[in-house]
């Protein structure tokens, strides 16, 4: 048995979309600290969780600044994960879908870097706010922010309430948020950190639509090595007429790029679903791209 979920797990990361690596990465982090918990309580609260969520104090912070990145990977709960990963399968697919599957997780990052110093931030300023912050909530929040931004009239089937457009469903969330975080919710920093998450998934995909992808250090391109070498004089009359490799790459490029800006304005008007199966196919072909 053990060797057949192994054997799921390195399928998964070696086909899977980067939604499914991030749901395998939290769900295995949990399980660990959670038995750990629950065998090891005050081990595990003592000496293992200080190091891995996020410190309110600064100065704390500075010491451990690792967790800025292994806050957003640790869950108090099962329900606290088990909500963060539903939102995170379903708008993190419509991300990848429209975005690119490769934006994901600088989204992800992003998002949860932005809680974090956020939380931090107003664990300064406000005396209410708690003293750690654990959670994938803001990192998650950015990735539905950013499906929400790209295709705000994508269409959701939810369980008693039908069909429904993300743009509403942001707006719930953006709601509960607001109200979450004053002194009387009792989770006002981690509230404010889902902020943080929030506006980081709005900034990626406005500023991705003026030409600005804050992921592209995640998936930057090598530069191909050239050598230098003397034309052949046989065919170098000819070089001029024929176009090379790299320029009908870039053609190919432009003419996706444009097909895909014009396919995100017919899902912001019209939702996903008035897509034709060919533009559902360029979607898809772009986000593997």
């Amino acid at each position: 048995m053990f060797s057949s979920v192994a054997s799921d797990v390195k399928n998964t990361f070696s086909y899977g979309n980067m939604v499914m690596k991030l749901i395998l990465i939290n769900v295995g982090i949990f399980v660990i600290t959670a038995l750990t918990e629950a065998f090891f309580p005050q081990s595990y609260f003592s000496n293992i969780l200080p190091w891995l969520a996020l410190p309110a104090d600064l100065s704390t912070f500075i010491t451990r600044p690792w967790t800025i990145i292994t806050y957003m990977f640790v869950h108090a709960d099962i329900w606290h994960i088990a909500w963060n990963m539903i939102l995170l399968y379903w708008f993190g697919n419509i991300t990848g879908d429209l975005l690119g599957d490769r934006r994901v997780l600088p989204i992800y990052l992003y998002g949860g870097i932005a809680g974090g110093l956020l939380f931090m931030l107003s664990a300064a300023l406000l005396p209410y706010v708690g003293n750690q912050a654990i959670g994938a909530s803001a990192a998650v929040l950015a990735v539905v922010f950013a499906a929400v931004m790209t295709a705000p009239e994508y269409r959701m089937h939810l369980l008693l309430l039908g069909e429904v457009r993300i743009k509403y469903i942001g707006l719930v969330i953006l709601f509960l948020d607001l109200i979450g975080t004053s002194a009387r919710s009792g989770n006002s920093g981690g509230h404010i950190a889902h902020l943080g998450g929030t506006m980081l998934g709005i900034i990626f995909v406005y500023l991705l639509r003026n030409g600005t992808d804050m992921g592209s250090l995640f998936y930057r391109e090598k530069k191909r090595e050239t050598h230098q070498r003397k034309p052949s004089l046989r065919v170098a009359h000819k070089a001029e007429n024929l176009p090379s490799e790299r320029m009908r790459s870039l053609s190919k490029q432009k003419d996706l790029t444009r097909q895909v800006d014009e396919i995100l304005e017919k899902i912001k008007k019209n939702g996903y679903d008035s897509l034709s199966e060919e533009e559902k196919e360029i979607l898809y072909k772009a986000s593997k791209s």
